[in-house]
């Protein structure tokens, strides 16, 4: 057992190709794709499958067939029978909370070896029927007589049989992401043309990124795709300023297609170990975890404003400043969303002001709005993403920011010695 209080190293990460959902990966179901970015990463890792202690895994849109995705990973998977597993939810900051889940465990001396995962596969929701008709359905189940039978089934209408698809509207204002962010830039006064600068430079950084190997280094290749299939290296200012708005269609609307993140297929998982650990087996870390924070706040203030919090809190408890951070990763939900924190972390928000990020330092890959944005894995693969690039760099610390919908956001910074 690793020494309580011990560092928890990030030791690598490995990923399936991020792809529009419904297309090449629809034949693969969400256990499929996290099977194939564990044993990847177990691959490239040369570790002893044996020598996971616990394995954390989320998923947002769950499967009520498979609602303990992570145990039916570990079947599927080289990952062993014994190993603890747990399934964790908490919409687009899944992957971070599943990385906590792995830190504590370490840190607590619980565990020295952990790894934590996510997965989506848009492709494969479960269809159900309304609310109506499920009634029906199971008093039929739990009907004793014929009679009793069909008087029920008469009820039924053909409307009935029309199934429905998970959807993506908060169930507590009933109001999409997309048209809670529509909100949120009218309110901070963001330009539709600031909007598609930051969709283009996602972009322009994660073709670079893919061209030079940054990302693809992090891809297990699956089907013969090699690669992040949403990346649109051919899009300019000008064709992002032609689409239409897809949330407000009226003339103030500003949100479109080419300034959101799309529906994603994918999974990820990473590799975290004790500091000890990982120095008897001779590995040398991408990067540590130093502290992490969340926060929840009203959806009335801003769906998606949680970083505008917990960017501030995390920074001030550890005695940084903004500045100090040689790369930040901000999870791309909407351009819009991205403008609205950065505007509140400069100016101050609920939190006192922490000034402006240098664009260059911002997401130099790219992010979700151009890789992708299977949301229980964003945030494995950003954590992968910016601990790879930290060492290549040799960069001492990075902050990772998102946001969730449910009004939630997580924030983490990552440091090297």
């Amino acid at each position: 057992m690793s020494e309580h209080g011990s560092r928890v190293a990030i030791i690598g990460g490995a990923r399936t190709p991020f792809v529009k959902s419904e297309t090449v990966f629809k034949n693969h179901s969400a256990v499929d794709l996290s099977m194939h970015a564990v044993n990847g990463l177990l691959g490239r890792q040369r570790l002893d499958p044996g020598d996971v202690e616990e394995f954390v895994h989320g998923i947002v849109v769950v499967d009520p067939r498979i609602p303990h995705i992570a145990r039916e990973v570990v079947f599927a998977s080289d990952l062993p029978v014994d190993v603890r597993a747990l399934t964790v939810t908490n919409n687009c900051i899944t992957g971070i909370s599943a990385i906590s889940a792995i830190h504590d465990s370490i840190v607590q001396g619980r565990i020295e070896v952990g790894m934590a995962g996510g997965v989506e596969s848009m492709s494969n929701t479960a269809i159900l029927f309304n609310l109506r008709a499920s009634r029906i359905f199971h008093d039929l189940a739990a009907a004793r007589t014929s009679g009793q039978r069909l008087k029920l089934l008469f009820k039924l209408r053909p409307s009935d049989f029309k199934p429905t698809s998970p959807g993506i509207t908060e169930p507590s204002t009933g109001l999409s992401m997309g048209e809670h962010t529509e909100l949120m830039v009218k309110e901070w006064k963001i330009p539709r043309e600031e909007q598609d600068e930051i969709a283009y430079r996602s972009h322009m950084r994660a073709h670079a990124a893919t061209e030079d190997g940054r990302l693809k280094a992090e891809i297990v290749p699956l089907d013969g795709v090699e690669h992040d299939l949403l990346i649109r290296p051919n899009t300019t200012l000008e064709k992002l300023a032609k689409l239409p708005p897809v949330f407000d269609r009226s003339p103030s609307g500003t949100i479109t297609a080419g300034t959101s993140s799309p529906l994603t297929d994918g999974a990820a998982a990473i590799l975290l170990m004790s500091e000890e650990r990982a120095r008897r087996e001779d590995r040398e870390p991408l990067a540590y975890i130093k502290d992490v924070e969340f926060a929840g706040i009203d959806p009335k203030d801003g769906l998606l404003m949680g970083p505008g919090l917990t960017v501030p809190r995390l920074l001030r408890r550890n005695g940084l400043d903004l500045a100090d951070n040689e790369i930040v990763e901000m999870h791309e939900a909407f351009a819009g969303q991205v403008a609205c924190n950065l505007r509140a972390w400069e100016q101050g928000w609920k939190e006192p002001a922490i000034g402006p990020v240098d664009e260059e330092k911002l997401n130099p890959l790219g992010s979700s709005i151009a890789v992708g944005h299977p949301f229980a894995a964003t945030g494995i693969r950003i954590i992968t993403t910016l601990a790879n690039e930290m060492k290549r760099r040799g960069a001492k610390r990075g902050l990772v920011s998102i946001c969730g919908a449910g009004a939630t956001a997580a924030a983490m910074i990552l440091e090297r010695d």
